[in-house]
């Protein structure tokens, strides 16, 4: 209970150490969460992302969550990704690696519906060597649902995930100068219940 405690509000709006304590917060929650939970799953994954502003083709993307339940219907989830996607015809690589925590609520045993938050390092990788890359960091918030079809009862299931991530605008050294960060995920699963 006294690691809860430490992960406070003020501490995490620090932009000098909110990276680590994004993630102590995450895994606070997570510990919290799973504490009152009877069963967890983990679940590796791959996706294909649709940037908003990107070219327009989707990407393969990666990810492994822990999910347990918090009550009879609702399950809290932490989970970390990457993802890469280019923008302005390849002169820019949009390098991601989000962490992110969600609640989902299931009204039925197969389909969950939710969102969370989740803090976003991305770099930009330029393909002009002139131009140095850079890295930002930021929260964003995310929609999104899902179904878990079971394939072995109680071990194994497919988990089909789908959301919307807001990201806002990111800066850029090439013109437009910004760009609309936010994506479509898809992800499918295997859910190893434990």
């Amino acid at each position: 209970m006294s690691t809860i405690r430490s992960c406070t509000i003020h501490s995490l709006l620090d932009p000098r150490k909110s990276g680590g304590l994004v993630l102590l917060a995450a895994l606070c929650f997570t510990l919290a969460a799973s504490s009152v939970a009877r069963a967890a799953e983990i679940i590796p994954s791959v996706g294909i992302t649709r940037a908003m502003n990107g070219d327009d083709e989707s990407r393969a993307s990666y990810g492994l969550a822990l999910r347990g339940n918090v009550a009879p219907f609702l399950q809290a989830e932490l989970g970390a990704s990457y993802r890469k996607d280019p923008f302005g015809a390849g002169a820019v690589q949009v390098v991601q690696w989000p962490v992110t925590a969600s609640l989902w609520v299931r009204p039925l045993a197969a389909i969950y519906a939710g969102g969370g938050v989740g803090w976003y390092q991305t770099t930009l990788e330029y393909a002009n060597d002139a131009i140095p890359n850079s890295t930002s960091r930021k929260f964003g918030a995310h929609l999104g649902g899902g179904f878990d079809v079971p394939l072995v009862p109680s071990v194994l299931s497919l988990d089909l995930n789908g959301r919307y991530v807001y990201l806002g605008d990111q800066a850029s050294e090439l013109p437009p100068r910004n760009f609309k960060a936010d994506y479509w995920t898809t992800t499918a699963g295997l859910a190893i219940h434990f």
